[in-house]
């Protein structure tokens, strides 16, 4: 299992990040922030699996902000 996770955690989080990113450009939202902040929650673990502080740093603080973007939508409106 954990060998699954250093082969394709990082593969399958790219691609949720990517289409988040697409579906940000054209304006789909909230299913930006599921697919990009599932993508993120994948790097983030890939990154305590791998004790890589640069992904922690960059994914890991990433996380907050997905949740004010949940917040938002589903608190707030």
């Amino acid at each position: 299992m954990k060998n699954f996770f250093k082969t394709y955690l990082k593969w399958i989080s790219t691609a949720l990040v990517l289409t988040g990113i697409a579906l940000t450009n054209f304006n789909i939202y909230p299913l930006n922030i599921f697919f990009h902040g599932s993508g993120v929650l994948g790097w983030t673990a890939s990154g305590i699996l791998m004790k890589d502080k640069a992904i922690l740093t960059n994914f890991g603080l990433q996380i907050p902000i997905f949740i004010a973007g949940f917040y938002n939508y589903y608190l707030l409106n």
